[in-house]
């Protein structure tokens, strides 16, 4: 159990608690939530002791201890099993719980190979991982997780879930990922004009409270100031008559009474719309998959930055790519300022719209004129989100761009990328864009690359990953389980998998044929159209020939036309009749 009482703290002028208390009760999982720069990390530092308040005290019991994720790096075991292991408690009947590490290893994506590896032969990410697990390992009696996500992949990040939903102790999480926090914990904590509000309950019950409190207070507010006004104006009025003054200092008493309630302050968030000067094709594609497999190579190549070693990717002559990739922050010239970067993109320089932008990207005022040299990785991830905006383009190629993004961010861009008239692919490990986003995915899994026509909770239904099959089919081995029944899961596993295969070829080649057959009609469409007004011009010049010669050409088109859509009529059906046949087939396979 952890207290909170009275917490003050400021940086200068900026409040960022006032006067907050709160309590975190024995089993409760609590996220924590609040836009960036609101105080979410400086409330585990002060609860870590790495910072102290400008008032109130946090306190626990005196056996209570205290486990958090670092993100700093420091090894002294030389391999991986060996680091992991030093988070173990100390075990007085000397019995070895290494297989604890193990367990959590494997399930933030190492192999048993890696288990005798040195530490300092991983990447920065998989380094943060071992971090991890030690923490996990250590079952603190309060464990403090802040963005555990950020290093690790799809089918990590499903591995954790499951992990932190049996967590037996209290867990504080701050994750930009929505999705993740509402699957693990029971309880949230809001950090909201300088004060905490905990609730019972998930992420959008505690802002919809929020937001109806809020409502009312401002209902409450213009009230309030309406009747002021009143007995303002009364008060004016008849200050003078001597016949009155009882009733004038009644109505000042209650003046004084009554407070003024302030006008709420307005809540800086991103906003997000991407300028786009011709429409494409509406595919939102996702591509989805463990770290490291390819799929950021993959965009580079649909881009045009690499080149394949094999094949070929062609793009259309009126095709405009905007791409945001972690790594393009290296590309941001450090002389420049914020206002520079976006402005040099924007197809007129406009320094007007440059500076709204900035401000949308919160760098509002004077922080538009800071130097990209002086700004944090999130920032500088901002500043390329903000030259996406004003870049015009009809595909958005974007490799994680939620990782420096607070919730209501992340909200407004996956409400942009719904609404952007055009083509996206998106690389994300956040499942909640997958469900909200994507109706194409391409899947690295299992050292294959697969397109899955369809929804990622269609994927997840019919085939799955195959790291998640492995590891229930080992479960079930560890725990005496019939090997007849994990055989019958891989069966109906790679029966689902061989349906959506066929699916995805059937429905695929129709789909082909379907849009050549609309992309016929529409262009059919444009040339009757053309027609049509070169009739009118000819009609109002008095030429008959090319009267006669048009009617002619009208009348062929219209009897093309007419067989086209015939055509798509038939494909339609026939697609549909197929597309329900498929769903037949795959209710028997669950």
């Amino acid at each position: 159990m952890l207290k909170v009482s009275g917490l003050e703290k400021s940086y200068g002028r900026q409040d960022i608690f006032d006067n907050v208390s709160f309590v975190i009760n024995p089993g409760e999982r609590v996220g924590l939530v609040g836009k960036n720069g609101h105080g979410k990390t400086t409330l585990f530092r002060m609860i870590l002791g790495q910072e102290q308040p400008d008032a109130g005290v946090i306190t626990y019991p005196s056996y209570y201890t205290l486990g958090h994720l670092s993100q700093h790096i420091h090894f002294t075991g030389d391999t991986v099993l060996k680091e992991g292991c030093l988070g173990l408690k100390p075990n007085e009947y000397g019995i070895d719980e290494s297989y604890k590490v193990k367990a959590i290893l494997t399930g933030l994506g190492f192999s048993d190979d890696d288990f005798d590896r040195n530490p300092g032969e991983f990447s920065g990410g998989y380094q943060v991982r071992i971090n991890l697990a030690k923490v996990l390992a250590s079952e603190p009696n309060l464990l403090l997780l802040d963005e555990p996500t950020n290093y690790l992949d799809i089918v990590s990040v499903r591995w954790l879930i499951r992990f932190l939903r049996e967590w037996p102790n209290e867990l504080m999480i701050i994750t930009h990922d929505r999705d993740f926090m509402d699957n693990v914990t029971t309880h949230t904590i809001g950090i909201h004009r300088s004060k905490i509000k905990k609730i019972a309950g998930n992420t959008y019950k505690l802002y919809e409270q929020i937001a109806t409190e809020e409502e009312v207070y401002e209902k409450t507010r213009v009230n309030d100031d309406k009747k002021r006004k009143e007995i303002e104006e009364f008060v004016n009025r008849f200050r003078a008559k001597a016949t009155k003054a009882r009733a004038v200092q009644s109505r000042i008493k209650a003046l004084d009474r009554m407070g003024k309630l302030e006008k709420l302050s307005d809540i800086r968030t991103l906003d997000f719309e991407f300028n786009n000067l011709s429409v494409g094709k509406n595919d939102r594609i996702a591509i989805i998959g463990k770290n490291g497999k390819g799929k950021t190579t993959l965009l580079n190549i649909l881009s045009g930055e690499l080149q394949p070693r094999r094949g070929s990717v062609s793009h259309h002559p009126n095709i405009k790519i905007a791409y945001f990739g972690q790594t393009n922050i290296n590309r941001l010239v450090p002389a420049k300022t914020v206002e520079q970067e976006i402005m040099e993109v924007h197809p007129d320089h406009n320094r007007g719209v440059a500076r709204r932008i900035a401000g949308i990207m919160m760098f509002s005022g004077d922080a538009a004129l800071k130097k990209i040299s002086v700004l944090s990785g999130g920032e500088k991830s901002r500043v390329l989100l903000g030259k996406l905006l004003v870049t015009p383009a009809n595909i958005l190629l974007l490799d994680e761009p939620t990782n420096h993004l607070d919730m209501d961010s992340i909200d407004s861009l996956t409400e942009a990328v719904d609404a952007f008239e055009g083509a996206a692919i998106i690389v994300t490990h956040s499942e909640l864009i997958l469900h909200t986003i994507a109706t194409r995915l391409i899947v690295f899994d299992g050292g294959e690359v697969n397109l899955f026509e369809g929804t990622y909770q269609e994927f997840l239904d019919s085939v799955g990953w195959k790291d998640e099959e492995n590891t229930e089919a080992a479960i079930g081995k560890k725990k005496g389980m019939p090997g007849k029944k994990v055989v019958g899961e891989k069966e109906a596993k790679k029966a689902r998998a061989d349906l959506a295969s066929s699916r995805t070829k059937v429905l695929g080649n129709l789909q082909k044929k379907i849009l050549e057959i609309e992309t016929a009609i529409i262009q059919l469409e444009k040339y009757m159209e053309n027609d049509s007004q070169a009739i009118q011009e000819a009609s109002e010049k008095g030429d008959g020939e090319a009267l006669s010669t048009l009617s002619i050409s009208i009348h062929e088109s219209t009897k093309k036309l007419n067989a086209l859509f015939n055509e798509l009529e038939v494909l339609t059906i026939e697609h549909d009749t197929k597309a329900k046949e498929f769903d037949e087939k795959a209710g028997g396979h669950q």
